[in-house]
């Protein structure tokens, strides 16, 4: 007897559906086993190999790949894999959370500074730089990417407002400087393929301690320069500590430690910087922990949160903003804040 139509029908409409489960299933399984590889990076508090790092910097934005998952898993009906997917996602929102607000003062406020970090992109937005400078009005710009021409323009265009400066020249990405309002006293740089100058400032008759953070980024081929820069970085923090920490050989000076560190909060390498020189995100303490300071690209495109202000306990933060500036990839992070005694 031949097969018509109809009785082909219900049993094309079952394969069909079986076919799609199994599309789902393998889908939702490749996507939570990649995100679930990097996060178990994060957990485990390590960096891991290319390409983690990367990834890595990008954490809140792997919700969306674990959330398509999860959504596969219960579209093909699958309880394991949708357990996981669910799991996985309420661990990364748990790591995506910014930290809470600013901490108590320890003593009455003795001086307010606004402080200011920008990556100038090999130079080309000095001319924005001097734009933001003369409208906000900072007292200490920390500049990174400023080639021997943009040092010159800088100079010259602020120097009867930031005359003060110390600098690592260099070409390129290379150099680095510290402009500022206020006096300047030389201190050791920190060592690193990019120009981190340090200096000592005087404010309201206070002593702080700058120093210019710009390690390697962790691309491809420089993992173990990016990991050294920073481990140097950390090492300079723990050696400022506050006097009286255990273990502490810093002399009580509060410090000041910013730029570009081409890493975020969800490094292993940033959060032990943090925790041994006992330094807090100014951007974090004033509510903005997840503000995206790069890619500026004009298009929409994740970015992430790499150009940091990280003080010692003796200051508070009042605000933080992220400006644009034309010419560079990266946006300015602009923080105001209190010293107490």
């Amino acid at each position: 007897m031949a097969t018509t139509e109809q009785d082909q029908a219900p049993v094309a409409a079952p394969r069909r559906r079986g076919a799609a489960r199994t599309v789902a299933t393998w889908g939702s399984a490749a996507l939570l086993t990649g995100t679930g590889a990097v996060t178990a990076f994060r957990v485990a508090d390590a960096d891991g190999p290319t390409p983690v790092p990367q990834l890595l910097a990008f954490l809140p934005w792997l919700l969306v790949p674990a959330g398509l998952g999860l959504l596969g898993a219960l579209t093909a009906r699958r309880p394991v894999l949708a357990a996981w997917g669910a799991g996985l996602a309420a661990l990364l929102t748990w790591y995506t959370v910014p930290p809470g607000g600013d901490r108590p003062a320890g003593g009455p406020e003795v001086a307010g500074l606004r402080v200011l970090t920008a990556n100038l992109q090999f130079g080309r937005a000095a001319d924005a730089l001097v734009e933001t400078v003369r409208r906000e009005r900072p007292d200490l710009v920390f500049v990174q990417e400023c080639d021997p021409a943009c040092l010159d323009a800088l100079t010259s265009a602020l120097a009867a407002t930031h005359p003060h400066l110390r600098a690592v020249p260099g070409d390129g990405p290379a150099g680095s400087a510290i402009v500022s309002r206020l006096p300047l006293a030389p201190a050791d740089p920190v060592p690193a393929g990019m120009g981190q100058p340090g200096a000592v400032a005087e404010v309201d008759g206070h002593r702080v301690r700058l120093q210019l953070a710009h390690p390697a980024p962790p691309t491809p081929g420089r993992l173990g320069a990016w990991r050294k820069e920073l481990e140097e970085l950390r090492r300079w923090a723990r050696a400022h500590r506050p006097a009286g920490d255990h273990g502490a050989a810093g002399e009580g000076t509060p410090v000041i430690l910013a730029g570009d560190f081409n890493a975020s909060r969800d490094h292993a390498a940033f959060r032990r910087l943090l925790d041994d020189g006992r330094l807090a995100d100014a951007a974090a303490l004033a509510g903005a922990a997840r503000t995206a300071s790069w890619p500026v690209t004009g298009r929409p495109v994740p970015g992430v949160q790499i150009d940091h202000v990280l003080v010692s306990p003796r200051f508070t933060a009042r605000d933080a903003r992220f400006l644009t500036m034309e010419g560079s990839d990266h946006r300015a992070v602009l923080v105001t804040l209190a010293l107490h005694r």
